[in-house]
This record gives structure tokens, C-alpha cells and sequence, in this order.
């Protein structure tokens, strides 16, 4: 492998400038992890701001067998962008050089690089908006969101990542440079291989360039907040809700080990003795929403609301959605390791997936908090726990396993929005059959028969499981 690898850098070194080429292992350091668990040295990084680089560079690969990771900000908490299997990371976060709004067609082409958030600042100034909004959007580039299919809180009304891309440049896992799709919204024309790329997690290609959809800007939003003693009936408030028509663009939960967490770390007046917080934004017409907030307040005060209260201002819906944002923050204090999950279940199951986790935490008496997107049922179960604790940690990886079957037993998926990668790789066949993983495994086959393109993500090696802990 090590001539392999020598070769492959001399040839790479004649096509590309070698100031984008680290090879000293404090920078390769660098590159070794993401934001979910384990760690693996890369050989070589490289920082492509050309398409035809990476042409160049993905061809060379294949001639010597050098794996290649796609790799954004490293945001990924399903081990998207490892290098398992060692070889070339192909770090995509300087390519940023491209964001163009064309407002008379309502779409944006951006590089791979460009931060998720500066896309929608930008289309806001032509009264438009970017609609995906994952809550790492102000970190995470647009490149790592395409491939991971990234949701957010707005994916209830507005939908994940793929709904909003409509064209692609792409180098397939051989080295050639092709184009999805296009400038137009409709475009049925073949094989839709655009959506195919989209959440493909790299294992199909480089992205290095996508024409985005964009959307008016909602003219006015209303903000509440419910609290209720019983989680399960917050379940029920949120079906209810959604039934009457009123589609909300956010609807958010926090259950009572977040909300006491956030009182521990900032406190904001927040009630610790109830076991949910739903937190509901309406966007649209500023004389329909004013209604429709006045219906979610009667309809969650007669699924049993302790308390309901509407933001009489933008400041004051800024005050209720900052107990959310301090979720994450402030339950990292209580222990270092936080193993976040995104299990997703249709809307009607949101009750039963509630008395689930209560299940789940109680039988391994963990730390399990419960938060998220909770209207489309993307619920992220978090658990807190110390990964020197081997025997804690062996109770956390039965709690995420039981967490998957629970979810998939309710109808539901391992991912929503946070994606495979090497975390739920060994549970794809649970959810999928044996046949359905079969089928994706011959599209990764026809697409990189060299087996360079992202390895060891997605599809499960022969007898792996779960595995947290620091062995």
C-alpha cells in the first residue's frame, strides 16, 4: 500500500498545486474525526477548488487503489467523512468561491464549500429564502448537507435538502465529470440520478457544484410555547394540531431532563415540573397566521397544556426559541459523551415512540433526554454519558440498538436527517431487507467498481456491530 500511496502522491503532485496537499500527521490530525465517535489518520488531505482536480485526483485514485473521503466541516454525526479504511480525504470546505442568486428564476449555484447559512442570508435579500435549515447551518458546508441529506427544524412544512436541489456537478467515483438535472423546476428526463446523489453520503461521487431551489420569504411568523405535565399528551397535541390543517413551519420539543438542563445551565424561567415543552412557529400571511396561532393555543390547551403562551414580539419569540438552542449546550455539562440520535417515526407514533424511550431509559438507567423535530417526528434521543465509563457505555450501545428496533418497529427509520455513515450501518438490513440492501449495494457496484468512493460507509461489514466505547 505504501508504494501504492507514493505513487499515487508523485503523480498527484505534477497535477495539483502542492500547497493543497498536507501530508504532515498534525495536519492529517486534523482530518482524523468528526463529530460522532472514532478515529481514523488519513494519508494524505487534499483541498480541491477546481472540478477538474478533482477529476484528476479521483482518476489517480482508481489507477492505485487509494481510497478517497469527501469531507466538508466534519460535522457529520453518523461518521460520514472517516477515513476508515485510510487513504485521501478530500476536504471540500475552502471551495467556497461560487454563490450566485439568479432571483428571476428563483435559484442559487454555489460551490461545495459555501456555508449552508450564508446561502439563505443571500437569497433573503432578494425576498428569498433557502428553505433547509439544518441546526448546524451556520458551521456546516452545503456540500456535506447535500450528501447527508440534512433536515432541520423548517423540515416539517418545507421538507429536507433533497427537495430543494434540482441540478448537480458531480465526479463519479471513476473521474468523470457529469451533470444531473438543471436550471428548471421540471426536468423529467431519465433516471432522476440528482436524488440518487443526494444522501448517497459520498459513496457515489464528488459534488462540486448544485443549483438550489429557492422560495419566497414568509412575510410575518407567529411564535408559542405549551408546557405539559404528560409527554404523551404533548404527543397527542402535536397530531391534533396537524390534523386541523395548520401546517406549522417549526414545531419543536424539549421533555424535562432538557428543560432542567437548560434551567441548570442558563436559567430562563423555564417550568421543571412538567415533562414537555412544545415549542410551534406558523410563517406565512401576517392576517391568516394570527388566526391559526390563536387555533394551535385552544387546540393544545384542550390536549391538557398546563400553560400556553404566545410571543407578543420578535424579541419575545427570540426568548422562547433560546431554551431550545441551549438543548445541546447545556446537557454536555452534565457528562462529556453525547451520543446523539435522530430516530424518526410517522406523526401517529410520536405517543408510543414517547413511551418508548421512557422504557429504554429506565431499563438501562441512563441519562436519556429527548428533544427535536418533533412535528415531522424526527426526534433526537440523547444520551449523556462519560465514554471512559466502559460499563456505561455498554449500556448506551444496547439503548441505541433497542432505539433503532423501536423506531423501525413503529413504522419509522434509523436516520431523518443525520444520516448512515458508520454508526447504523449494522442495522440497514433491519430496516431494509435483505433484498431492498442488496439492490443498493449493486447501484454502488455500477458506479465504483474499484471500491474507492467513501469505504466502509453505509453498508455493513460481515458481523459488525455498535461499537462507542474507547477499547
Amino acid at each position: 500500500m505504501i508504494e501504492l500511496l507514493n505513487g499515487f502522491l508523485k503523480e498527484l503532485s505534477h497535477a495539483i498545486d502542492n500547497r493543497k496537499v498536507l501530508t504532515k500527521e498534525e495536519d492529517r490530525y486534523c482530518y482524523s474525526y468528526d463529530a460522532s465517535f472514532g478515529q481514523y489518520l488519513p494519508d494524505v488531505v487534499i483541498q480541491p477548488t477546481e472540478t477538474e482536480e478533482v477529476a484528476t485526483l479521483v482518476k489517480l485514485a482508481n489507477k492505485y487503489g487509494v481510497p478517497i473521503y469527501p469531507r466538508g466541516q466534519g460535522t457529520s454525526l453518523s461518521g460520514g467523512p472517516l477515513p476508515v479504511e485510510g487513504g485521501a480525504v478530500i476536504d471540500c470546505s475552502q471551495w467556497n468561491q461560487k454563490l450566485e442568486i439568479y432571483p428571476e428564476d428563483m435559484i442559487a449555484v454555489v460551490s461545495p464549500g459555501v456555508l449552508t447559512s450564508s446561502i439563505d442570508q443571500k437569497a433573503n435579500q432578494y425576498g428569498l429564502m433557502y428553505a433547509p435549515d439544518p441546526s448546524s447551518s451556520n458551521v456546516s458546508t452545503i456540500g456535506g448537507n447535500l450528501a447527508e441529506n440534512s433536515g432541520g427544524p423548517r423540515g416539517l412544512k418545507y421538507g429536507v435538502t433533497k427537495d430543494y436541489v434540482i441540478g448537480l456537478e458531480v465526479v463519479t467515483p471513476e473521474g468523470d465529470i457529469i451533470k444531473t438535472g438543471g436550471r428548471t423546476v421540471k426536468n423529467v428526463t431519465g433516471y432522476d440520478l440528482t436524488k440518487l446523489i443526494v444522501g448517497s453520503e459520498g459513496t457515489l461521487g464528488i459534488i462540486t457544484e448544485a443549483i438550489l431551489r429557492l422560495i419566497p420569504k414568509p412575510q410575518a411568523t407567529e411564535t408559542l410555547m405549551a408546557t405539559f405535565h404528560d409527554i404523551v399528551d404533548s404527543g397527542k397535541a402535536i397530531s391534533t394540531i396537524l390534523q386541523t390543517g395548520i401546517v406549522p413551519a417549526k414545531m419543536e420539543m424539549m421533555d424535562q431532563a432538557s428543560i432542567r438542563a437548560v434551567e441548570d445551565y442558563q436559567p430562563l424561567g423555564l417550568p421543571t415540573d412538567v415533562e414537555a415543552i412544545l415549542l410551534i412557529e406558523l410563517d406565512g400571511h401576517q392576517v391568516a397566521i394570527k388566526e391559526e396561532i390563536e387555533k394551535v393555543r385552544v387546540t393544545c390547551e384542550e390536549m391538557g397544556a398546563k400553560e400556553v403562551k404566545v410571543a407578543k414580539s420578535k424579541e419575545e419569540a427570540l426568548e422562547l426559541w433560546k431554551a431550545r438552542k441551549l438543548v445541546s449546550p447545556a446537557i454536555v455539562k452534565i457528562k462529556p459523551t453525547k451520543i446523539s440520535e435522530d430516530a424518526t417515526v410517522p406523526r401517529s407514533q410520536i405517543p408510543a415512540m414517547f413511551e418508548r424511550l421512557k422504557e429504554i431509559r429506565e431499563k438501562y438507567h441512563l441519562h436519556l433526554v429527548v428533544f427535536g423535530h418533533a412535528g415531522d417526528g424526527n426526534l433526537h434521543p440523547n444520551i449523556i454519558a462519560d465514554i471512559r465509563d466502559h460499563e456505561e457505555m455498554e449500556r448506551v450501545e444496547q439503548a441505541v440498538e433497542e432505539i433503532f428496533h423501536a423506531a423501525v418497529e413503529l413504522g419509522g427509520t434509523l436516520s431523518g436527517e443525520h444520516g448512515i455513515g458508520t454508526m447504523k450501518s449494522p442495522f440497514m438490513e433491519m430496516e431494509l431487507g435483505e433484498v431492498g440492501l442488496e439492490m443498493m449495494k449493486r447501484i454502488k457496484e455500477s458506479w465504483d467498481p474499484n471500491h474507492i468512493m467513501n469505504p466502509g460507509k453505509i453498508f455493513p461489514s460481515p458481523g459488525q456491530r455498535l461499537v462507542l466505547r474507547n477499547d
